[in-house]
């Protein structure tokens, strides 16, 4: 194999975390095949934002959820897009998801 092989396995974003040594750990949260994912992290983030984890107007990251649960970007999207209906987060774009006031 070429040595480009690498890299078109890889992608750039492996091969740049492999050469800076970068590690991954798996999800430690443990999802209920029964119920889609995306239910499953809004139901997570619904009981931070209660518990006061999340305080009001603090930054919920997308993709700090993302890497949290180890599921794709559109998995946590739908999430916070359910939140949003319930009127927990808003969200501005360009900005990011927000709780929301009280």
């Amino acid at each position: 194999m070429p040595a480009g092989g690498c890299l078109l396995i890889w992608g750039v974003r492996g091969l740049y975390d492999f050469l800076l040594g970068a590690t991954y750990s798996s999800p430690v949260f443990e999802f209920d095949p029964t119920r889609p994912k995306w239910q499953q992290i809004a139901e997570v983030v619904r009981q931070r934002i209660a518990s006061g984890e999340y305080p009001v107007r603090g930054l919920i990251s997308e993709v700090k959820l993302e890497q949290e649960f180890g599921v794709a970007r559109e998995t946590v999207r739908k999430a916070t897009a359910a939140l949003r209906a319930e009127g927990l987060i808003t969200t501005t774009r360009g900005m990011g998801s927000f709780v929301a006031d009280r």
